[in-house]
């Protein structure tokens, strides 16, 4: 830091622009977020769908598979037990963006399940939070009735 102008410039974000915090510190190090409440709007305008649009890959067939996953419900995909736990989307005026957390179990005769993966996956970037596995691949396409509301979870 340069001692002549005696500030520091914060910044971080998150993929997406899902969490985004900006801020000046001055040499007695008082902070000012810039955009006050910015954090909570940002949060507040990403579209909550009420499942998950996935597309998977057998690598073995070279068989590519479209399916859905509505929320807290296992769907089956090869030996793959694939829940969705929330999925969100961006408002069509911000750039365009998916997210999905999903639990991925591989079900083996012999061993019986195991978790693969449990975590974020981004739509538009795969690769970013993938899943490792020998045989398949599975990534986010969209989100399914993604609105500004609560899904209901009463089931």
């Amino acid at each position: 830091m340069d001692a002549r102008f005696g500030y520091v410039l914060s910044l971080s974000a998150q993929v997406a622009g899902l969490s985004v915090f900006l801020a000046i510190s001055s040499a007695s190090g008082d902070a000012q977020n810039i955009f006050d409440g910015h954090q909570t709007e940002v949060a507040q305008s990403l579209l909550t769908g009420t499942g998950a649009v996935l597309q998977g890959l057998d690598k073995v067939t070279a068989t590519v598979t479209v399916f859905t996953a509505p929320l807290d419900t296992v769907v089956r995909f090869g030996t793959l037990d694939i829940t969705v736990r929330a999925c969100q989307k961006a408002p069509p005026t911000e750039p365009p963006e998916k997210v999905a957390f999903l639990e991925i179990d591989e079900t083996n005769t012999n061993v019986g399940a195991a978790r693969l993966y449990s975590g974020w996956m981004f739509a538009s970037s795969p690769a970013l939070a993938a899943l490792e596995h020998p045989v398949y691949d599975v990534w986010v396409i969209d989100c399914m009735n993604a609105s500004n509301t609560e899904p209901d979870r009463s089931d």
